[in-house]
């Protein structure tokens, strides 16, 4: 595959996202996070059977679902840690269907992907502190990560309320919001972040000069990429989240 050379299009300043405002934990610095590590490369040490995160987003997540499970709400995990060769596949097997099965053009395939998927190496699952989260005391046929079985009269309503209630208490942030003037990634009602190690690792992660190294790689379709589309992926589906987790 053609290497892409967008990369010289746009100065090193205009990429790197270090401008934005610092946040620092007393345990996790930005400094601490390797680009490999930030980027899904890296192993990291994971814990938990079917949970897999980092040691204090796991012990934190123990505790929220035992508060959850007194209130009669299973908190089932669905995914959690991805590392970038499986959203890699991921990416693929969706740049295949829409475009060879779907007759989608290129970017136009690129696009719908972006609805919900990331870009292998930007995303937040690559880090140990994300969950897609449901019910697992509710049956639910077909895809259960859909926006309206969060919903009233869905049957993941008492669990979204549930979280919307109880879960920051356990430092567990919904990271993409209905909030109507947000853009990038669509409404996840069951995607939330473990804030004191997400926030320093986004801190780490902007500060990194994306677009070249997304340069760098080479998956279906990431030779279309333009330095208009990267950049405007990196304002819009990185960065704008909810605010609790900047």
């Amino acid at each position: 595959m053609k290497r892409r050379s967008f990369i010289k299009k746009s100065s090193v300043s205009c990429l790197a996202l270090g401008t934005l405002p610092a946040f620092s934990f007393a345990q996790y610095q930005e400094g601490e996070f390797s680009i490999m590590e930030l980027m899904g490369k890296e192993d990291i040490k994971l814990y938990g059977e079917g949970i897999n995160l980092r040691k204090e987003a796991h012990d934190a997540f123990l505790e929220m679902k035992k508060a959850a499970n007194s209130d009669g709400i299973d908190l089932k995990i669905v995914s959690s840690y991805r590392d970038f060769y499986r959203q890699e596949g991921i990416w693929e097997r969706k740049y295949q269907r829409y475009t060879e099965e779907d007759g989608m053009e290129p970017m136009e395939a690129i696009d719908k992907i972006v609805e919900y998927s990331t870009i292998p190496g930007t995303s937040r699952h690559h880090w140990g502190t994300d969950i897609d989260i449901v019910d697992g005391y509710r049956n639910v046929e077909g895809d259960v990560l859909v926006p309206e079985k969060f919903g009233e009269g869905g049957p993941y309503e008492d669990f979204k309320k549930w979280m919307d209630e109880n879960s920051k208490k356990f430092d567990f942030h919904l990271v993409y919001t209905d909030d109507p003037k947000r853009k990038g990634f669509k409404y996840e009602p069951w995607h939330y972040s473990y804030a004191p190690i997400s926030i320093p690792m986004l801190t780490a992660f902007r500060g990194k000069n994306i677009l070249a190294l997304l340069g760098q790689e080479e998956f279906m379709g990431s030779e279309h990429f333009t330095t208009g589309f990267v950049n405007n992926y990196i304002r819009n589906n990185i960065l704008d989240i909810n605010t609790e987790l900047l």
